[in-house]
């Protein structure tokens, strides 16, 4: 298994990770608790020692799944998980987010009894606390690595400025953000920048845009009743029919090169920067084993250009959450 180091002086780990969220919540037709385990342990058996999680997909269950999964493996991972973002149980589509240490405390004692581990490796905070400064949020992280119970620390769709007060408090390890052929606002937005002036880095969760990337999406109507993509406005009447034409060409391009869409949508990612470590997620082996044949895929710099192409910062048609989604990110 090729290896990356997370971050200037950070741990080294697998170069793709593997994003367990989608097996547990939001994108419908869940698998069994068996086959998601059976999924982490083929991704264990290849090399892939970095898996992600959160407290809120499930909520919850993906961090029990997740512990369950690594039970009696725990020194072949490197484990991440989140915190700070609490669901509203009578609306599944509401976001709050909490970042007072307090809460911090609270959440990264119920995480480590979910996951049935002593520490955690990497722990994020999942959306910054407009209400509470990141200094004090990242302070109270801080104490939890004073405690042994995390290792290395990280913040989720963080602005740069925010990333620079958080690391001034506490070396920041990593920052995971959404990055892909069509969420590119990393690149524009400085945050890629900021992490390279910093040493912290780059997580990009959705590397595949959701699946979209794949080639595998062709009508809204392949999705499952409650799928959180049926809500995603770039998944939605013209926005849909403009993105698939986009991933078409994709697709033209892959067939080219021999290789999946996806696994060239993945290697495109991969070739942005040694310190970039995607997370695709999956619930499959095979889509599993396809991911990480996309580690083999060496991008020219001619096939780079005709990617860049088709698919400009901008070119992805509407954003990639609600509005409502959208106001917790890059703050």
């Amino acid at each position: 298994m090729q290896t990356r180091t997370l971050g200037r002086n950070g741990p080294q780990v697998s170069a793709l990770g593997l994003g367990c969220m989608g097996m547990s919540a939001f994108y419908g037709g869940r698998e069994s608790d068996a086959e998601s385990i059976a999924v982490i342990h083929h991704a264990l058996d290849a090399g892939v020692n970095f898996l992600d999680t959160a407290d809120m997909y499930g909520p919850h269950t993906n961090e029990v799944l997740v512990g369950r999964a690594i039970a009696g493996r725990r020194d072949e991972v490197f484990l991440a998980t989140k915190f700070g973002i609490r669901l509203d149980p009578d609306d599944p589509h509401a976001r709050g987010v909490d970042g007072r240490p307090e809460y911090v405390a609270a959440a990264c004692e119920a995480s480590l009894r979910r996951l049935d581990v002593e520490t955690i490796d990497l722990y994020y905070q999942h959306r910054v606390d407009p209400q509470v400064p990141i200094e004090d949020t990242v302070g109270a992280m801080a104490r939890l690595v004073e405690q042994g119970k995390v290792r290395h620390l990280g913040l989720s769709e963080a602005s740069a400025e925010t990333l620079r007060r958080a690391h001034a408090v506490h070396p920041i390890t990593a920052l995971q953000s959404e990055y892909s052929l069509w969420s590119r606002d990393p690149e524009t937005d400085g945050t890629l920048d900021a992490c390279r002036e910093l040493g912290i880095g780059f997580v990009p969760y959705s590397p595949l845009g959701r699946g979209f990337l794949t080639g595998a999406i062709r009508s809204p109507d392949d999705f499952e009743p409650d799928d959180y993509r049926r809500h995603s406005p770039r998944f939605q009447g013209e926005n849909f029919a403009r993105n698939l034409a986009l991933v078409e060409q994709v697709r033209a391009l892959a067939q080219d090169r021999g290789v999946a869409p996806g696994q060239l949508a993945l290697a495109w990612v991969l070739a942005q920067g040694e310190d970039l470590v995607p997370i695709p997620g999956t619930k499959r082996i095979r889509y599993l084993d396809e991911n990480l044949g996309a580690l083999d895929v060496r991008l020219t710099r001619d096939e780079l250009d005709r990617i860049d192409a088709i698919f400009p910062p901008d070119a992805a048609a509407g954003t990639r959450y609600t509005r409502e989604q959208m106001g917790m990110v890059n703050r």
